[in-house]
């Protein structure tokens, strides 16, 4: 239905008066982008001095001779220092910083690091849900390989999924770093191996050495898709609790393997964790053998039994050092109460 002229002109009038609200605003948020560019800035380069001159500190107290006052006043302030370096990292996961080597690669300068605390966890979660579903998607796909179907062409599609899983696995963890998680060491890694030895997969052309191993395969990816789906569902409990007493940092992740939080896990993942581990190792050698039989052509069986045997090295190195600090830790607990 047509409107009236009056009526058109009444009503550009107050659009008219909405869009120079909107410019105000935009101008209003423009500065204020601009204000928080600088502010950043300065608290990026404070944070750095202060570390400089407490480093300087550090190393002029311990070249000093003390009276016993001045000692009592020293350790004082050691107290406080061993508390900033927590601190400063705290703040600077609000504040940009450059990408590391992997993230500049894979997306350039751009800055990812996220400003409020709500964003931050709004990625984690989302970053946990991914996960959950792809797990979940690669046990069905997985299951479905081993019992039902024997295609090369669907063993591709299992190894293409796996790859690409494994590859935004990588970014999303590297962001999330960059934002404050706490994920380091073997199982960043673990991740990168797992991506390639995905890729070798895929690659390795069918052939009678293939069909030999990949049922072997597929059970395998079937049993660490099963696994990685009770890592989730145990740890997701595990952190609420924990985060709820005040004792783990809101931005930590479920991820592979036995971490030292877990206060029950000796006796509930362990045994699936380390068959998981041996299985790796079975793997290895099994490729290993293949390898040195005369009709092995492909390249691909020495590459994916390297891959494996550096999974079974950094898993159950990792884990049996993770179980002996947490047995440590309980043995120190239980000598303290008593």
């Amino acid at each position: 239905m047509s409107q009236s002229l009056p009526a058109i002109l009444e009503e550009w009038k107050c659009m008219d008066e909405q869009y120079q609200n909107i410019q105000d605003t935009y101008k209003i948020y423009v500065q204020k982008l601009d204000e928080i560019s600088k502010l950043q800035s300065s608290c990026s380069a404070s944070i750095s001095n202060q570390r400089r001159r407490l480093k300087e500190m550090t190393q002029s107290i311990k070249s000093n001779d003390l009276t016993a006052e001045e000692a009592k006043s020293i350790e004082e302030m050691n107290g406080k220092i061993k508390t900033r370096p927590n601190i400063f990292l705290e703040m600077e996961s609000f504040l940009p910083k450059k990408n590391g080597i992997y993230l500049n690669l894979v997306l350039g300068s751009v800055n990812v690091t996220l400003l409020s605390k709500q964003a931050k966890f709004a990625y984690k979660d989302e970053y946990e849900k991914f996960k959950l579903c792809l797990t979940v998607i690669l046990l069905v796909f997985s299951f479905i390989c081993y019992f039902f179907i024997n295609f090369r062409f669907v063993d591709a599609i299992l190894n293409f999924l796996l790859v690409w899983y494994y590859c935004t696995l990588t970014i999303r963890e590297s962001v999330l770093i960059t934002n404050g998680s706490r994920i380091k060491g073997w199982w960043v890694f673990h991740h990168y191996i797992s991506t390639f030895l995905s890729g070798v997969m895929l690659t390795w052309p069918d052939g009678h050495l293939y069909k030999v191993f990949r049922n072997q395969f597929i059970a395998y990816s079937l049993y660490q898709s099963f696994v990685q789906c009770l890592q989730c569902y145990y740890q997701s409990g595990c952190l609420y609790r924990l985060r709820a007493l005040g004792e783990r940092h809101n931005m930590d992740l479920t991820m592979e393997g036995f971490q030292s939080w877990m206060w029950r896990g000796l006796t509930f993942l362990l045994p699936f964790l380390f068959f998981g581990h041996f299985w790796q190792l079975f793997n290895s050698l099994s490729l290993f053998g293949m390898a040195k039989l005369p009709d092995c052509k492909e390249w691909q069986v020495l590459a994916c039994g390297l891959c494996f045997l550096i999974l079974f090295t950094g898993n159950f190195f990792t884990t049996v050092a993770v179980v002996r600090h947490k047995i440590k830790s309980k043995n120190e607990t239980k000598a303290k109460n008593q």
